[in-house]
């Protein structure tokens, strides 16, 4: 029997891959939170595929390599890179742009800011649980301030009994989250079998420990292309006299429209971000075509508010309520198509041994049961909190059917999720108003603020991937649930001490970035609440009921006509910000995949996609070593986003 293998010809996990990646997560959660928090040189947590993980996996495989040749008996297996590489993107799930860095922006920001003219102290101090938030003022001040120690007594200890809250409630989230992926992965993995793009690069390094993919030469010239283009203009930005590559990064190409209508195109920006082009190509086509198209399409949309001067409709289009009808549709479609799977798992719930259910992460009955249990908990937090039973129930649905509908257009398109203004407060607000939601609970609303402000590092996604990839390599599902376990843990922890150590060492006040911004967002919104009580926006509701429509239409125009080319997913990504950034990247990628597959079909689109990995890779890897370089150096460096 081979290594690894048990019995019944699983792989099994095992310890030292666990321990390497463990050990790992801490030292990748400082390199993200000094590049990020301080030098906001890398971005790595806000891309479809994560950076630090695929480059600590790169660099492992490479030296890994060396074990292969001159010590067989240490090298790792590739089911044991992909643990580790698995371990430590979960880890980016918690350090990154819009999960705990947003939770250090607003915890005591309330507190720290209150001015006599914004009275926020009259207005909401006492609504402010105690227990999730610190006011000993020594600490906070320590905290915004710097040029101190996170290490003395009157500093760390105020943080222990917030962080332990907010971690628990954290640890509830994530639990319900491998709940419902044990739920929904048989349906989504084994029968619908979804692509999962994102998993393509990590899959492919790890395999045969790396010596398939790194033997190839049109991966390597791919790599060459994209780690040149990020050489040069990484000089550049340290020397200006060096040549520099346009269009790479963000160009305003909208500026050059100055006449009316037209000048609403201004801030339209083009790019062709090398890793981008990469993770494209593994889009489908017509989602790739969709995405491109929908954002030109929400551009015009633009042109013809502007043009036709709707002053009674202020915010038109309403492109934020369009994504809420989109993507709440787009969660119904996906458990209306799993209603089977769900029926199954149900049985296996009511009567256990009745269903095969040995391959799962967790068997259906404990399951379901999780999931009942962390609602129960979350109930008990908010209403100790002193959030309102109904409002906290109509948050949480709405949150997790984001989570659901991000995590199945993940795993179908690997397209990114970057979908700002799409959360739960906007929309409890826009269809209720603010006066049937008592005090208390707008307080904790504003106060939940933080891990929705943005998806782009959502946990469930990277989750159902990691189950994804354990199939991919024959290990079994609950081996990996231990590591992610392992990992969840690990992270949260690490998370907390390097955030508190960079923000006593340097002052969350010089730090700016979400140190500062999602303090002022929560707050100030919350100020509106209470001072500026507002009744249902009916125009609002309106588009949002437009958005779903639009779903619902070309969801059923898919199943009709294989002609049909828009895929709604492309329509929710594009009228939520996902594709702000990467419209005209997408659009490059597309053209190309459509022209290989057009002149050379499958053969060729199966050749060239080791170039296209080479470009993700080239562009990451020499991304990274400028990320590494800067905070070594004390400088800013060239980031390959934004």
């Amino acid at each position: 029997m081979r290594k690894g293998v048990e019995a019944g010809g699983a792989v099994r996990v095992s310890g030292r891959s666990i321990l390497l990646g463990a050990l790992l997560i801490p030292l990748g959660v400082w390199w993200l939170t000094v590049v990020e928090v301080k030098y906001y040189s890398l971005d790595g947590s806000c891309l479809p595929l994560f950076i630090e993980p695929v480059f600590f996996l790169f660099v492992l495989t490479v030296l890994n390599l060396s074990l292969v040749r001159y010590a067989p008996r240490w090298a790792l297996r590739p089911e044991e890179l992909l643990v580790v590489y698995i371990m430590n993107a979960v880890s980016v799930t918690f350090s990154g742009h819009d999960m705990f860095q947003n939770l250090f922006g607003a915890i005591v920001h309330a507190f720290y800011y209150a001015r006599p003219e914004n009275e926020w102290a009259e207005l909401f101090w006492h609504y402010i649980p105690d227990w999730l938030t610190v006011r000993e003022m020594r600490a906070v001040e320590g905290f915004y301030r710097g040029d101190t120690s996170l290490y003395v007594r009157e500093h760390l200890l105020p943080w222990i009994r917030p962080l332990a809250f907010w971690g628990l409630f954290v640890l509830i989230l994530m639990g319900m989250m491998l709940c419902m992926n044990a739920i929904l992965r048989r349906r989504w993995t084994e029968q619908e079998k979804l692509a999962y793009p994102n998993i393509q690069l990590p899959v492919r390094l790890a395999e045969d420990q790396g010596r398939g993919l790194l033997r190839n030469k049109l991966f390597w010239a791919g790599f060459a292309v994209a780690g040149t283009i990020t050489l040069i203009n990484g000089i550049h930005y340290l020397e200006p006299s060096f040549p520099y590559i346009k269009y790479i990064k963000q160009e305003n190409v909208g500026r050059y429209f100055t006449t009316k209508p037209w000048n609403a195109l201004n801030g339209m920006t083009i790019s062709m971000y090398p890793f981008m082009i990469g993770i494209a190509f593994f889009m489908p086509l017509d989602l790739s075509f969709s995405s491109w198209f929908f954002y030109v399409f929400r551009r015009l949309q633009q042109v013809l508010g502007a043009a036709a001067g709707f002053r009674a409709l202020p915010e038109f289009p309403y492109f934020a309520q369009q994504g809420w009808g989109a993507w709440l549709t787009l969660c119904g479609i996906a458990l209306w198509t799993s209603r089977r799977q769900i029926a199954y798992a149900l049985e296996g719930f009511f009567r256990p041994g009745s269903v095969d259910d040995s391959n799962e992460p967790l068997p259906y009955r404990l399951a379901f049961l999780g999931l009942l249990g962390g609602a129960v908990a979350l109930f008990i937090f908010t209403s100790v909190a002193g959030m309102a039973l109904w409002v906290a129930a109509l948050f949480f649905a709405i949150y997790f059917a984001l989570s659901i509908a991000i995590t199945r257009v993940r795993a179908e398109f690997g397209s990114p999720h970057e979908i700002y203004y799409v959360n739960p407060h906007d929309m409890m607000i826009a269809f209720l108003g603010t006066r049937p939601i008592p005090p208390r609970s707008k307080t904790v609303l504003a106060m939940f603020y933080w891990f929705n402000r943005g998806y782009r590092n959502h946990p469930m996604p990277n989750q159902l991937e990691a189950f994804k990839m354990a199939e991919i390599h024959g290990i079994r599902n609950r081996g990996i649930l231990g590591a992610l376990l392992v990992a969840i843990v690990v992270s949260i922890v690490a998370t907390f001490w390097a955030n508190l150590h960079l923000a006593y060492r340097d002052g969350a006040e010089i730090l700016g970035g979400f140190k500062d911004w999602v303090g002022w967002e929560s707050y100030n919104r919350l100020q509106r609440w209470f001072l500026s009580p507002s009744p249902p926006n009916l125009p609002q509701v309106l588009f949002t009921g437009i958005g779903g429509t639009l779903v619902l239409v070309m969801t059923a125009m898919r199943a009709r006509f294989l002609w049909w080319p828009f895929h709604p997913a492309g329509y929710a990504l594009a009228v939520s910000f996902a594709m702000e950034y990467f419209w005209f990247a997408v659009f490059v990628s597309w053209a190309l995949k459509l022209t290989i597959l057009r002149l050379g079909g499958i053969r060729a689109h199966q050749r060239a996609i080791p170039f296209f990995l080479g470009l993700i890779l080239g562009d990451y890897f020499v991304g990274s070593l400028w990320a590494i370089v800067g905070p070594l150096a004390g400088i800013r460096t060239y980031k390959i986003f934004i």
